[in-house]
């Protein structure tokens, strides 16, 4: 009975080991990337809606690129767009550019490293290679 007792708490505190190694909290890198890719495409979305107000069309793009230290003007710039106020899912779209901004400058300053600076870059996204069949 003893060793079977032994087994099973081996078990136990194998199992709780793997729970916990695969719950780390994202990095601050990580939860930068995965905001700016969802930023992104909630953009390519609004802009492809046939629902939304004509405004959107007027707006700056939003291709992001958090190694391009261009990216900070160009969320700064977002936000401060005057246009398209009154539509819902462009003020949504602002507050999590306001929110990406804010982490890069505060929380995450010192754990990034940019590796450009190239700003037209963030105008002309590069489109993923066509796979040929």
């Amino acid at each position: 009975k003893v060793p079977t007792m032994k087994m099973l708490l081996l078990l136990i505190a194998l199992l709780s080991a793997a729970l916990l190694a695969s719950a780390a909290p994202p990095t601050c890198y990580s939860r930068v990337l995965s905001l700016s890719k969802e930023i992104t495409e909630s953009f390519k979305e609004l802009q492809t809606s046939k629902t939304v107000d004509s405004c959107v069309e007027t707006l700056p793009r939003l291709y992001l690129d958090i190694h391009n230290y261009c990216v900070l003007a160009k969320l700064r710039d977002f936000v401060a767009y005057p246009g398209c106020d009154r539509v819902v899912e462009v003020n949504e779209l602002k507050e999590k550019a306001r929110s990406l901004y804010t982490i890069l400058i505060s929380y995450c300053r010192r754990d990034l490293v940019f590796l450009t600076d190239d700003c037209n870059a963030l105008e002309i996204p590069i489109s993923p290679p066509i796979e040929h069949s």
